[in-house]
């Protein structure tokens, strides 16, 4: 069976093509075009703009890269939510129009879950804890009783839009996390920052605020470095206590913050002393793209899930504990 996936959830728009030959994620073609900026954030209406002016040639190069025609596909998936709304409308848009054209079925998806799965199929991973570290997103996951459950998860904002919007304080524009990543093992001092865990909960904008707050006034790197490693150090905490607590011995770490050596320093250890076993997927899978969308279409599809053209609206507030999962 063969997938086209559609990814715009942010600041990507990517087509994925994915087959499943022996129940394993074959990436045919994993495609993207990434909206970025020199200075400040994302706009939503840029950024869907971009997507909308670059989704044909996508769709193209997807196929051409895959060596595979329309003919070949058997379905088309696309990232439902959660996301920016006028970007998921965007790919939510192309999908139906490829769908009612080429006469495929269609299948709507949760972006987070998409990254679960794909990860856990690539490593081998099992029944793990996953610390899904992204932009908009920070959830420590586990699958319990139908659900993929949310045992912790950020009250505020996510740890890759604090990585970005404190990059932007210091001028390194967008996406700052790679650059602060680098910062990180050049730094000489540690800064004290807030460190603020509130149960199995996280709150990041009092780390940003207080790091901002001292921009000038100490060496740059050091705060770099120090405002990582609270983050990171909270991030471990919280998943720790989520394996102690469901006995779980696997650890997937996903999103595009897993790219991150410094996150997969900390957490390597925290396995390492648990003797738990951590799984990274390969980084062009960790962040945003759209094998992984393309991926969840197959697995979903083949548990009867599809998607109706009424139903394939777009909600940019779905959570992963939303979707009941049927598949495993």
């Amino acid at each position: 069976m063969i997938c086209l996936g559609i990814e715009s959830t942010a600041h990507t728009f990517g087509v994925g093509i994915v087959s499943d030959k022996n129940d394993k994620c074959e990436i045919l073609a994993n495609e993207k075009n990434s909206f970025t900026t020199d200075a400040g954030g994302i706009r939503p209406r840029d950024a869907a703009d971009s997507h909308v002016q670059n989704a044909a040639s996508v769709v193209k190069s997807a196929l051409e890269k895959a060596g595979v025609s329309w003919s070949d596909v058997d379905l088309i998936s696309f990232s439902q939510g959660p996301g920016i709304g006028q970007c998921l409308q965007v790919g939510a848009a192309v999908a139906r129009a490829l769908s009612l054209e080429h006469k495929k079925t269609l299948i709507g998806v949760n972006h987070c879950i998409a990254h679960i799965e794909i990860g856990k199929n690539l490593t081998g991973a099992k029944d793990p804890i996953v610390c899904y570290a992204s932009g908009a997103n920070t959830q420590i996951i586990g699958f319990e009783l139908g659900k993929y459950r949310v045992y912790g998860e950020t009250l505020d904002i996510g740890i890759g839009n604090l990585l970005d919007s404190f990059g932007r304080a210091l001028g390194l524009g967008f996406p700052a996390g790679p650059k602060i990543d680098e910062m990180y093992f050049k730094a000489k001092n540690y800064v004290k920052l807030p460190y603020s865990v509130k149960g199995m909960d996280l709150v990041f904008s009092g780390l940003q605020t207080a790091a901002e707050q001292k921009i000038g006034n100490v060496d740059r790197t050091d705060l770099a470095y120090s405002l990582m490693h609270n983050a990171f150090a909270m991030l471990t905490e919280v998943t720790e206590r989520a394996m102690a607590h469901t006995e779980k011995q696997e650890l997937v770490i996903t999103g595009g913050v897993a790219a991150s050596k410094a996150l997969r320093e900390m957490m390597g250890k925290m396995c390492e002393e648990r003797e738990a076993k951590m799984f990274v997927p390969p980084v062009p899978v960790c962040v945003d793209n759209a094998a992984m969308i393309a991926w969840l279409g197959i697995v979903m599809h083949k548990a009867g899930n599809k998607t109706k053209i009424s139903e394939s609206f777009v909600m940019p507030k779905q959570r992963t504990d939303d979707i009941e999962v049927n598949w495993l």
